[in-house]
């Protein structure tokens, strides 16, 4: 599978510290797609093995920043440029509400005919209140709007971002968010608690006391609502923060939830390739500097350790709703504790998988600790 990093924005959300540059200019944008497509030339042999492997899951994500600010034209040149192997069995692109908006149901359908056949789109919240405080850029009715124009375009599998955990966000107007999305009827909802990211404006808010965390007894009742709400509507529970209609869970993130291999493309992306983990540098091609393809990004990588990959496997099966096989968590982990989370309910074993029950997901972190 193979990540694409568009490291634009047209603003800087509070809560953000994803890799973007402000940028909305036509030349910025295709210096981006030379590096990229010589970065993709020149890793061509790694892309193509990671699709040839046993295990490997063809989907191509392209996220953020916002790729949406990109014109088709140049995420066409891109696409071309990335070698395949088939047609994706999911191709996913990051919106938000307000380009799709801005470029209605044209911009919509020419994403299509690039073969995306998966949107996933930043809605956060369909409180006004919250989204400015969120410096989003669109607000509720644009949210609503966006989501219309996506099903006019005709994209059948959408998945919607939600934000909760927030300070001053009421039980009230996060379950009326979620009622609302539900009318919407999206494929899939992936929902986050606000957490404060080093670097992001809010983690500033934090500093000078201007804004202060929700408590963990306010999370959890909103994650809550989240859960009974949703599973009320008939979406399943997949992962910790990830829900969907039967069959519409998201091929390439329950991927990475499997550890399987893949490549990063553009500034910032990560790759993995079972045993090395890189990443790219978080900065744009200077001028001229496109042409020496991968070299433009200055990767770094690292080699996992035994441990490394031990705590990956708990960390990362635990929070799917598979959990993992007893023999392999037995071998990863203290049997002894194992048993012991097993007794409290903090564990359940059925059919020959351990998981964490949907009820404990909220402190699968605390668990999981305990594990390794």
């Amino acid at each position: 599978m193979v990540y694409l990093h568009v490291p634009f924005c047209r603003s800087f959300c509070t809560y953000c510290d994803f890799y973007s540059e402000i940028c909305s200019r036509e030349p910025e944008f295709e210096a981006y797609a030379d590096a990229v497509i010589a970065e993709a030339v020149a890793r061509r042999d790694e892309i193509s093995a990671t699709l040839a492997a046993a295990d490997a899951v063809n989907t191509l994500y392209i996220g953020g920043g916002t790729p949406s600010v990109l014109p088709p034209v140049v995420l066409q040149r891109i696409i071309a440029a990335i070698p395949k192997s088939g047609p994706y069995g999911e191709f996913t692109v990051e919106v938000n509400p307000d380009d799709i908006v801005r470029g209605g149901v044209e911009y919509v359908r020419g994403l299509l005919s690039l073969g995306v056949d998966r949107i996933s789109m930043g809605i956060q919240s369909l409180d006004d209140g919250v989204l400015k405080w969120m410096n989003r850029r669109h607000d509720s009715a644009g949210a609503v709007e966006a989501f219309r124009i996506l099903r006019e375009g005709g994209v059948r599998n959408i998945s919607v971002d939600l934000i909760s955990g927030i300070s001053f966000l009421t039980d009230e107007v996060w379950s009326d968010t979620i009622r609302r999305v539900l009318d919407l009827g999206p494929e899939h909802v992936s929902a986050y608690q606000l957490s404060i990211e080093e670097g992001s404006a809010l983690a500033g808010m934090v500093s000078v006391g201007k804004y202060t965390e929700a408590s963990d007894d306010v999370c959890s009742r909103q994650y809550g609502i989240l859960c009974r709400m949703l599973a009320d509507a008939g979406y399943r529970h997949y992962e910790v923060s990830n829900f969907a209609l039967p069959g519409r869970e998201s091929v390439h993130n329950s991927a990475y939830w499997r550890r399987i291999p893949y490549v990063g493309l553009g500034p910032g992306a990560h790759s993995f390739d079972g045993t090395h983990r890189s990443w790219n540098a978080c900065t744009l091609p200077a001028d001229g500097a496109s042409a020496a393809g991968r070299a433009v990004w200055s990767p770094e990588s690292e080699t996992l350790t035994p441990e490394d990959v031990r705590v990956e496997r708990i960390m990362l099966g635990l929070r799917t709703a598979e959990g993992l096989g007893e023999q392999e968590l037995c071998s990863l982990a203290d049997a002894a504790t194992v048993e012991d989370l097993l007794r409290d309910g903090l564990l359940t074993a059925t059919g020959g998988s351990i998981r964490i029950p949907e009820d404990r997901f909220f402190i699968s972190d605390e668990i999981i600790r305990r594990l390794v």
